[in-house]
C-alpha cells in the first residue's frame, strides 16, 4: 500500500484526487494540506511514501517546499502537480528533487501512474512536459535557474512580499525580527537587480513563485 499526501490550495482539487486515488487498492490517501508550510508539518507527522504537491500555493510554493518535505520525511518521493508545461518550471521542480511532474489537465489515472512510478524511484513526466523538455534540450539552451542566487529563506520572503505581506507580517510568519526581514528583502532585491516592489511581483509571477 502506497501512502499518499495531497497538497493543493484548492479543496475541490484535493477532494477530487482523493476520490479517484482511493478507487485504487494499492493507494491510500493519509492526509492533505493547503500550502507548502502545512505540507512540511504533515509530512513529518505522517511519513508518507509519496507527496502530490501543487506548485502555486500561498505562503510557500511547492517547488520551495520540496527540500524541506524531503528533510521532514526522507523516504517520501514527490510528484509535482501543475498547470504549466513550461520547461523552466519542470526543470526547477526536478532540480529541487521531484521525480514526477504531472499537468492538472491530465487524466487522474496519470497521477496514479506517477505515484507508482516515483514510489519505485522512476521518473514520470506528463507527455506535454516531456515534449517541452525535449524541445528545450534540442534547442541547446543551457538551463539557468533565475532563482539560483537566492537562499531558501530569501525565496520564502520573495513569495510573501509578492503576496502583499508587510515586513511585520512576514516577521511573524517566519519567526524573524522585522529588521532581519528588511535585510533579507534588500539582499534578494540586490541579487535580482530589482529595485521596486511592482517589478519584484512581476518577477515572482513570471517564475511561478506565486500566482495572480
Amino acid at each position: 500500500m502506497i501512502k499518499v499526501i495531497l497538497v493543493d490550495d484548492h479543496a475541490v482539487v484535493r477532494d477530487g484526487l482523493r476520490v479517484t486515488l482511493e478507487g485504487y487498492t494499492d493507494l491510500r490517501v493519509i492526509g492533505d494540506a493547503s500550502n507548502g508550510a502545512e505540507a512540511i508539518r504533515l509530512a513529518e507527522k505522517l511519513q508518507p511514501d509519496v507527496v502530490v504537491l501543487d506548485i502555486a500555493m500561498p505562503q510557500l510554493n511547492g517547488i520551495d517546499a520540496i527540500a524541506q518535505i524531503r528533510q521532514a520525511a526522507p523516504s517520501a518521493q514527490i510528484v509535482m502537480l501543475s498547470m504549466h508545461s513550461n520547461p523552466e518550471y519542470a526543470l526547477r521542480a526536478l532540480d529541487a528533487g521531484a521525480l514526477g511532474y504531472v499537468l492538472k489537465e491530465s487524466a487522474a489515472r496519470q497521477v496514479a501512474d506517477a505515484i507508482r512510478a516515483v514510489h519505485s524511484h522512476r521518473r514520470y513526466l506528463s507527455p506535454p512536459v516531456a515534449d517541452a523538455l525535449a524541445d528545450h534540450s534540442l534547442q541547446s539552451r543551457p538551463y539557468q535557474n533565475p532563482l539560483a542566487s537566492l537562499s531558501q529563506r530569501e525565496r520564502e520572503i520573495l513569495q510573501l512580499l509578492a503576496e502583499g505581506k508587510s515586513n511585520q507580517a512576514i516577521a511573524q510568519l517566519l519567526s524573524l525580527s522585522p529588521k532581519s526581514v528588511e535585510t533579507y528583502r534588500s539582499r534578494l532585491m540586490h541579487k535580482l537587480d530589482i529595485h521596486d516592489l511592482a517589478t519584484l511581483i512581476r518577477f515572482a509571477i513570471k517564475h511561478g513563485i506565486t500566482s495572480l
